[in-house]
């Protein structure tokens, strides 16, 4: 079936906001991008786009499926067996769809169950998001993670780790850089790799074409995943000139996260105390390292770090908004949760309107690029699309699982 969308805005993932564009759609791609007078006499179905805006769908670089969002997320995921988290880690995959997500880079799951709600939402046989997944986080004995990630120490270990989460089906590899904030015992400041182990653990999985991410917080740990040759840096807290200009010689990615500092803002007498004493160490931090790379002309990719405490599935476009109140352009952060997230995460057709890309959209009201509220708020979004097939909570409900209207969904 043919879809022309018509009549409003069309933000391409790249460029401002074009009027009087048509977009067709012919078997969940886009077949052809041009002025809307062409498609005068089309008979086909219309979705008329006026007063709103056509986007690319949203990409979240940084969720975790096998985490619901819960003040103590170790005590709520230790209650579940397997089959409940794969459950849960679906409906949260379609929630996160109905949120405007239309792809998510899963950076750690919980023993490799992400990777069937990875792999049934990927071939079309459930209804979600584009999923990549780096199934286990290799970290330190003690590290940051160390409760569900594949504990590695030295070279040759972290070598091993690295190609048993290839083996795995893992999609891109991550590494912990650092400590976290998460995990008791351990100190965000301390870098937790030296550059050694790093640079072997990134070289194996570049060997076998693999990008990789790091849990990075501390300058230290920060320069020792960037030198090694990392994809993208993990929130990247305490990032400091140093470490801008080691990643813009590199062309390395900022994943900022700054969804989980909202939320424990609002939270913070809720969650584990030693997560509050942590917390307060880095709450001026946050937003600081992310402006620092965007002044600098830094490649920043969207990431919300979704299913830790009071970061919930659903809701992560409200990332945008955090990003444009701490300071980047609206057209910016469109640009880093459409096409740079896309870049990032290698979607060649995806994060961008253009012929035979995927037709996974966000139509939303008002122009996203003057207003970022109108795409970070989901009471803005008129509807979702995900490869032709719209996705729309009848009455823009909070609780998309039980009010998804839902069409058949094509395989890839």
């Amino acid at each position: 079936m043919e879809t022309l969308f018509v009549g409003g805005l069309v933000f391409d993932g790249r460029n401002e906001p074009t009027p009087a564009m048509g977009v067709l759609v012919k078997g969940g791609r886009v077949s052809k991008v041009a002025p809307a007078e062409q498609f005068a006499d089309y008979q086909g179905r219309r979705v008329d786009t006026s007063g709103g805006t056509l986007m690319p769908g949203l990409i979240d670089c940084h969720v975790h499926l096998t985490l619901g969002g819960e003040a103590d997320i170790a005590s709520a995921q230790a209650k579940r067996n397997p089959g409940q988290i794969v459950m849960l880690a679906l409906r949260w995959a379609q929630q996160t769809l109905a949120g405007g997500i239309t792809a998510v880079r899963d950076c750690g799951g919980k023993d490799y169950l992400e990777f069937a709600v990875r792999d049934a939402c990927n071939s079309g046989e459930q209804l979600g998001p584009t999923i990549l997944a780096a199934g286990r986080m290799i970290c330190m004995t003690g590290g940051h993670g160390n409760r569900v990630g594949r504990v590695a120490d030295g070279t040759d270990e972290v070598v091993k780790g690295v190609r048993e989460q290839i083996h795995a089906g893992s999609d891109f590899v991550k590494i912990m850089a650092t400590g976290g904030v998460m995990t008791p015992g351990v100190n965000p400041m301390d870098a937790h790799y030296s550059a050694e182990e790093m640079a072997v653990g990134i070289a194996e999985a570049s060997r076998f074409s693999k990008t990789t991410a790091s849990h990075a917080m501390a300058t230290k740990g920060i320069l020792n995943a960037v030198r090694g040759g990392i994809t993208s840096i993990e929130h990247g807290t305490f990032m400091d000139d140093e470490c801008v200009e080691e990643m813009l010689k590199r062309g390395t990615f900022l994943v900022p996260t700054l969804a989980p500092m909202q939320g424990l803002i609002a939270h913070l007498d809720k969650v584990p105390l030693f997560v509050q004493k942590k917390f307060q160490m880095m709450e001026e931090a946050y937003a600081k390292a992310m402006i620092l790379y965007y002044k600098a002309g830094g490649k920043i990719a969207m990431g919300t770090d979704t299913g830790v405490p009071y970061a919930t599935h659903g809701n992560n476009a409200l990332e945008l908004a955090y990003m444009a109140d701490a300071g980047m352009a609206p057209l910016d952060v469109l640009k880093s949760s459409t096409s740079l997230a896309a870049e990032l995460m290698e979607l060649s057709d995806e994060g961008r309107i253009a012929e035979d890309s995927r037709a996974d959209f966000l139509i939303v009201d008002g122009n996203p690029a003057e207003d970022i509220n109108m795409a970070a708020r989901r009471e803005n979004h008129r509807s979702v699309w995900k490869r032709g097939t719209e996705v729309r909570a009848a009455d823009k409900s909070e609780e998309p699982v039980r009010t998804l209207q839902i069409g058949a969904v094509p395989a890839f």
